[in-house]
């Protein structure tokens, strides 16, 4: 499966605050993480970062396929 979820970054600029799936869906940041834990997006996985949960694509070598790239 490609990697589709792009990261639309936040106010703060500090992490994503929403995804854009492959549908063209913009998902909350929490949605987003509910959907990739329950299994929805197997290219991605979870990382907890001072307490919030992110979004993350699986490592490949193809580093254009990344979420914010």
């Amino acid at each position: 499966m490609a990697k589709v979820i792009k990261g639309l970054g936040s106010e703060s600029g500090s992490g994503n605050d929403a995804y854009k799936d492959g549908r063209g869906r913009v998902v909350t940041r929490p949605k987003m993480v509910k959907e990739v834990e329950l299994g929805r997006h197997p290219d991605y996985h979870i990382v907890e970062i001072g307490g919030t949960k992110y979004v993350r694509g699986n490592p490949d070598s193809n580093p254009g396929n990344n979420i914010n790239d």
